[in-house]
């Protein structure tokens, strides 16, 4: 999967990942210290180098699409986010690998990003579906998937062993083509209602 330059949206720029971006994602990471979440998989500063050429090796494969995510009135990179799993014979991808700054969490940078994401998965890899996955315990990420227009699809349960040991129950949700036109103008008014507030 190849991406010539960046998607840029008027709160946000996604650009391909790079080992560039090291030192700004260990910072953004740092703010709301994410890694000691119990229930989200990310990355330490340590551990950020691995992490992204992880993503780049990925990318190299076909499977993947990693992106930095710029605030764009900051200019400061707080996140990074991803399309991955990419299924191209049936035409099915996964947007996942997503972390936010804390100081920007619940923002417009969200709504936005997965916009951007959901625009290119659905309008140039011409997809049929777009996966969501995360933590049966991460409430605040299935609100967000869920505000998004996301059906949850189902429960994995004893899905996968974290590093502390303790086992996830994966919650699995989606959003398919037929759904994509009112998902798009929902995530624009939201985007909108942000900008007036």
């Amino acid at each position: 999967m190849q991406l010539d330059g960046s998607l840029s949206g008027e709160y946000v720029i996604l650009e391909p990942l790079t080992l560039d971006h090291l030192a700004a994602l260990s910072l953004a990471v740092a703010d709301g210290e994410l890694w000691k979440l119990w229930y989200t998989t990310v990355p330490s500063p340590d551990e950020m180098k691995d992490y992204i050429l992880k993503a780049i090796a990925e990318e190299q494969r076909g499977e993947s699409l990693a992106f930095a995510v710029r605030h764009r009135e900051s200019g400061a990179i707080v996140g990074c986010t991803r399309l991955c799993h990419w299924d191209q014979p049936n035409r099915h991808i996964e947007i996942g690998y997503t972390w936010y700054s804390k100081s920007v969490q619940r923002t417009a940078v969200n709504t936005e990003s997965k916009l951007l994401l959901l625009t290119y998965a659905f309008e140039t890899l011409d997809v049929i579906a777009v996966e969501f996955r995360t933590h049966f315990n991460n409430e605040a990420s299935r609100q967000a998937i869920m505000r998004l227009g996301a059906t949850q699809d189902g429960i994995l349960r004893n899905h996968r062993i974290l590093k502390d040991g303790t086992v996830r129950d994966t919650v699995v949700y989606s959003i398919i083509n037929s759904e994509w036109p009112e998902v798009k103008a929902n995530l624009k008014q939201m985007l909108q209602q942000k900008a007036i507030a």
